[in-house]
Order: C-alpha cells, then structure tokens, then sequence
C-alpha cells in the first residue's frame, strides 16, 4: 500500500477513512445533546457522567494497542475489527435498559472507537504522500468541525422526533458503508513474519492507562483529590508503571518501544501533542457554560462559538504542507504553537462582557494554531520510519493527545472549581459554592441583583484563570517543539 495507488481508488479508502472518523467524532457530540433525554428515560442522573468517562477510558487505553496490531497484522484487518466493535456496541447501547448497561456498552464503543483513532491516520500516512498529507489531514480534522456542528441539531432532532436510542442506531449504516468501502478499496500487502505480541506488556498497558485516565477524570469530580479512591489509583498508576517498564525492556516486540520516549523526533512531537490536548480542553469545558451563565447566550449560539475552532483547525491543517515542506517540520510546529499563545492570551484580553465578533475570531485563531502544531506533529514523525512501525508512531501521536484532554479536563477543573469556590468565600453573600449548578441558581427567581452579577463577575474571573493556564502550558509546549530536530531523517531504532 503506497502513495502511488490510483487516484480515485484512493479517493474512495479516504471516503471510507472520513465516515469512520465520522463515527466517532459524532458519537461524542450527540450523545451529550441527548443526554438529559436518556436519564429522564432509564434513570441514573448520578452516574450520568460515566456515560461519557467510559468511552473515552477506553478509547485512549486501547489507541497503543491497535497501533502496534497494525503492524503486525495490518491496518485493513484490525481497523474493520474496530469498525464491528463499535457497530457492536452501538446496538447494545441502543438495547439499554438502565444506566448501569448503557455504561458497560458505551466502553465497548470507547474500544472500537480506540481503533479508529490510531489506524483512520496510519492509513492516510500509508497511501498519501509527505506532499499530499497536509491537505488529507485537513480533510480529516475538518470531521470534527462538521460533527459540532451538525451533531446537536442532529441528536436533538432523533430525540425530539423518533427516540434517543437512534442516536446509536443510526452509526450502523454508516459503520456498514465505511467498512465495505474498506473492503472493496483498501488493498495492502502484509509481509508474512513470525509475530511475537507482547501480552503481558499488552495487559499492563491496558491496566495502567485504565488507571491513570480514571485518575484524571474522576479525581475533582466524582471523589477529592485527597481521598483514598484518588490515593488507590495513584499507587496503583506507579506501581502499573514500574512494571510495564521491566516487561517492555525485556519484550521481544513491546506494545511500546522505548524508543518512542528516547527519540527527540518522537518526544518531541509527543509531547508537544499532549500540551495541545490539555490546552483543547480549556475552552470546550468552560466556554459554553460560562458564555450562557456570564453572557446570557442561548445554547446553540455557545454551540457555535466553540465550533468556531473547527473553521480554523482544518483550513490550517491544509495548508500546513506548503509551510513544512518550505521551512521544516519544526518550524512550522512553533508557528502553529506560537499562534495558540497569542490566541490564549486573546482571551485575557477581551473586555467582559465579551462580544461574540471576538471570541469566534480568537477560537479560529486558535483553531489555526492547532492545525499548523497537529499536522506537522503527525507527519513528522510518519516520514521518518518505514510501514513497520508507523501503526504505533500514529498510535502514540493518537493517545498523547487523548492523554492531554483528558490532564486539561482535570487541571482546567481544578483551576475552575478553585477560583470559583475562593471568591465565594471571600464574598458577603449567601449563594452555593457548586460550581456544577451555576446556571440553576441563575434561574432562581430568588435570586438579587447583586448576586446575579456577583456570580457572573466571578464566572468571568474564573474563565480568565483558565486563560492563564493555556499561556502557560502553551510556553510550556514550544520548549516541547524545540527538543524535535530542525531536519528529520529516518535513522535506525
């Protein structure tokens, strides 16, 4: 499978590759629409937040795993297993009966979701060239701009008007569709080789990342941070970690080989990805809340303000390749991270309260940053190694960014609920301290005037917190783009 391939065959596999993109990016958005549709129906409003938790729990745990079957076994085989799970799991979910089933089924979805994170852009670094990957990549991100978009109207409207279950339904022709296209379009030529898969670095693996992103989601959240659920994970992470390291030293083909975290080509762009994930997480947690409880906007002009990234992201991506085929992979990372920053700063700098005209212009702003930082990040490290291990370079890429959402959403958490809850205290009034219920006690008819524009003075500063915490790791990623080489070539491992 090479970049030589036909034109319109590999029109096709890129069609293929989008709809199971498709799959996955719009689960996300629907599901969270419907939502509050679902736990009126089967119940459960405590654990609600699960429903989401699990998916991505198991979706990033899976990614190094996919990654490394690619290799071995090829993309084609594996990410149709994947495309099956999570048809799978979608129809179960469709079939719940309560919560706690919907959890359990939602996890499997997260698992096949896992495949098509780490395989969808493998293949894409398979059939296209260094030259054409910018634009494909952008074709690919622009995915999650459409399902912003199109997602809430389209999961409201099969709640409103047929019934929440066929937000699952509904994958399964598009499941069908993508995997046939696959089938029919996707021809590779696997080099058959005596294959040694790593089990007990496999298990490890799957045990301490299941562990550490528990940690990240629920720690805050469903428990402290100081308690002895967060302390159990915490000791079980390192332990995990410890012993996951002894067994891939010694593994004949480790699920993740040293030299993905040794080689400066690898770290770099890695890490650099992880801080584009954390900073991610700043806005999509925190602006539409605060833009409907600070702002007073509706929830579809929210909706579409932090869409806005989504214009940026993908128009970036696309021309990312005329910027590193010019001035290297490295430089055009900085200018993408550069342009996070000063986006990041944006937000520091628009007056409360603040027009819609300028926060849509500073989310495509930074939109555009993570464009010109993804693309190079990903290419990059796909050009310097051979079929072989490009599944689990991809891979790697794939999880560090799901690793950094799921830091942004625990450290933008903290920052939050801290801010929040201090200016609280410091205050003479008398008004709940939870942050989760804002816009509840907003819409209290009891609520006075001062106290109305306390909270959303305070919402304000809170958000700006946040804001400080995007330049700071946004700095924090440019030292990240600095250890990556200024000329990549490949080089033994």
């Amino acid at each position: 499978m090479n970049a030589s391939q036909p034109a319109l065959k590999r029109n096709w596999i890129l069609a293929a590759l989008m709809l199971t993109m498709f799959l996955a990016a719009m689960d996300i958005a629907v599901v969270s629409t419907v939502i509050p549709k679902i736990v009126e129906d089967i119940g459960g409003f405590k654990k609600f937040s699960w429903v989401f938790s699990i998916y991505l729990l198991t979706q990033t745990a899976t990614i190094p795993l996919y990654g490394k079957l690619a290799d071995l076994y090829g993309r084609k085989r594996v990410l149709l297993i994947g495309i099956g799970i999570f048809l799978l799991g979608s129809a179960l979910s469709a079939l719940s009966w309560d919560i706690n089933s919907l959890i359990i089924f939602r996890g499997i979805q997260g698992i096949g979701a896992g495949s098509i994170m780490a395989i969808a852009n493998t293949i894409a670094g398979d059939i296209y060239s260094v030259k054409e990957r910018a634009k494909i990549e952008g074709w690919l991100s622009s995915i999650w701009g459409i399902s912003a978009i199109l997602g809430p109207v389209l999961g409201g409207g099969l709640a409103k008007y047929l019934n929440w279950r066929w937000i699952f339904l509904i994958n399964i022709p598009v499941g069908i569709v993508a995997g046939l296209l696959l089938l029919l379009f996707l021809k590779e030529k696997v080099v058959k080789q005596k294959r040694y898969i790593d089990y007990k670095g496999a298990i490890l693996i799957f045990a301490l990342l299941t562990a550490l992103i528990t940690f990240l989601l629920n720690g805050g959240q469903a428990w402290s941070w100081v308690s002895i659920p967060s302390l159990i994970l915490l000791i079980a992470v390192i332990v995990l970690t410890i012993l996951s390291i002894r067994v891939e030293r010694r593994a004949k083909a480790p699920i993740m080989p040293g030299w993905v975290f040794t080689n400066r080509t690898f770290l770099g762009s890695n890490l650099a990805v992880v801080g584009l994930g954390i900073i991610m997480m700043g806005p999509e947690t925190y602006l539409p809340t605060f833009m409907q409880a600070s702002l007073g906007f509706g929830v579809i002009l929210s909706g579409l303000v932090l869409a806005a990234m989504s214009l940026g992201w993908p128009t970036a991506s696309a021309l990312s390749g005329k910027l590193y085929l010019n001035i290297g992979f490295r430089n055009t990372e900085l200018i993408g991270t550069a342009l996070i920053v000063v986006a990041s700063v944006g937000f520091l700098f628009i007056p409360w309260p603040q027009s819609v005209f300028l926060l849509v212009l500073d989310q495509i702003l930074l939109g555009a940053g993570f464009g010109l930082l993804s693309t190079p990040a990903l290419v990059g490290i796909q050009a310097v190694v051979d079929w072989d291990r490009r599944g689990v370079v991809t891979g790697s890429n794939q999880f560090c960014r799901y690793l950094g959402q799921s830091l942004g959403a625990a450290i933008f958490g903290a920052v939050f609920n801290f801010s929040y809850a201090q200016q609280l205290k410091q205050s003479d009034l008398n008004i709940s301290g939870d942050s989760g219920n804002v816009l509840k006690t907003l819409q209290q008819s009891t609520i006075s005037d001062k106290a109305e524009l306390f909270i959303k003075e305070a919402l304000n500063t809170a958000n700006h917190h946040i804001y400080v915490g995007m330049v700071l790791v946004g700095v924090l990623t440019i030292f990240a783009v600095l250890l990556v080489p200024k000329k990549l070539q490949k080089k033994p491992l």
